[in-house]
């Protein structure tokens, strides 16, 4: 079964991509009908392919698995390390318990964006069945978090509140302006993706229940960026010059938002433990490593943003100013 392999292989996976067959290069309408048929055989279900209840699944407070290691930001400060063992595990697993609860919460905005866009869809268009896979591989992906952030007993707040209040203008993109939805959708995803592939190809040890969920979150997220990358390379080219201005200035706002937020402690967190504001500057804002990291994290987004031709000399010094574009020395 694909649940056993993945569970013994450290190997992550890669996201989907347009594929050869033999001389015959894959089109887009092949690409999606792929992709549907994959999330038939290769599919995770929360409770099935999770075993909640096996041993060493088990979450403690005191797991040092959980402490920070000096490759993330927060945990390289003096004033992390200089913590009792105790404070830094708790800090370890609230961080994690925080971003799996932000991830839900923006899932539940993309599955209700999902659901406004496949209104508009015609009869017999791929993406209508993808997109159904979509949704219901998203709600187990929200169902996996959610039971993670039950049992490690911590009540965790999420999103913040501007994007809280946004997002019933964000579902709403689905339908009226799909392709700014979709950017939406990477700016959120690709962080995210990134950080778990970054945690796992580390080589440092990881507890195992938060390593399953990261693989499979990762094996299936595969499949969700490759559609939207592609659903904007066939639209975005149609665009109108109003709409293309729109999504040329407005993404890069939005990956600026959507970045942090799976990429630093939540105010919840900093609250929690009284982390001096001086210790997030140091760690997050002038340290040259992060911003290399969050570049990094947006990389694919931002690539696909040249390849469309929404990058121009004028749009880029936004790109710049909002901190989303490498930095030349």
């Amino acid at each position: 079964m694909i649940a056993n392999a993945i569970e013994t292989s450290v190997a992550v996976p890669l996201e989907e991509r347009l594929s050869r067959v033999g001389r015959h290069r894959e089109t887009y309408p092949e690409l999606v009908g792929r992709l549907s048929r994959q999330s038939v055989t290769k599919h995770f279900d929360a409770y099935a392919d999770v075993d909640w209840d096996r041993e060493e699944y088990r979450l403690n407070l005191d797991d040092p698995r959980f402490d920070l290691p000096e490759i993330e930001p927060l945990g390289a400060t003096e004033w992390y390390r200089s913590q009792p063992q105790a404070i830094r595990t708790r800090i370890g697993m609230h961080l994690v318990a925080s971003f799996m609860k932000i991830g839900l919460q923006f899932e539940n905005v993309l599955k209700r964006g999902l659901l406004e866009f496949s209104l508009e869809l015609p009869n017999r268009t791929p993406e209508f069945r993808y997109v159904y896979h979509e949704i219901i591989e998203e709600a187990q992906h929200s169902l996996m978090f959610q039971e993670f952030i039950n049992r490690t007993g911590i009540d965790v707040e999420g999103m913040p509140r501007w994007l809280a209040l946004g997002s019933r203008h964000i579902v709403r993109l689905g339908r009226v302006f799909p392709e700014l939805f979709f950017m939406f959708v990477l700016g959120g995803e690709d962080p995210i993706d990134f950080m778990q592939r970054f945690a796992l190809q580390t080589g440092i040890e990881i507890h195992p229940l938060l390593k399953r969920i990261m693989q499979i979150h990762i094996t299936e997220e595969a499949r969700h960026l490759c559609f939207a990358r592609h659903f904007l390379r066939q639209r975005v080219p149609e665009l109108g010059t109003l709409r293309r201005m729109q999504l040329m200035y407005r993404t890069p706002m939005l990956l600026s938002r959507m970045a942090p937020l799976m990429m630093q402690p939540s105010p919840q967190v900093v609250a929690t433990y009284k982390i001096p504001r001086d210790v997030i500057v140091q760690a997050y804002r002038h340290n040259r490593v992060h911003r290399d990291r969050v570049h990094e994290a947006l990389a694919k987004v931002r690539e696909l943003c040249v390849e469309l031709d929404l990058v121009t000399p004028r749009s880029q010094q936004l790109w710049k100013r909002l901190g989303v574009w490498p930095e030349v020395d």
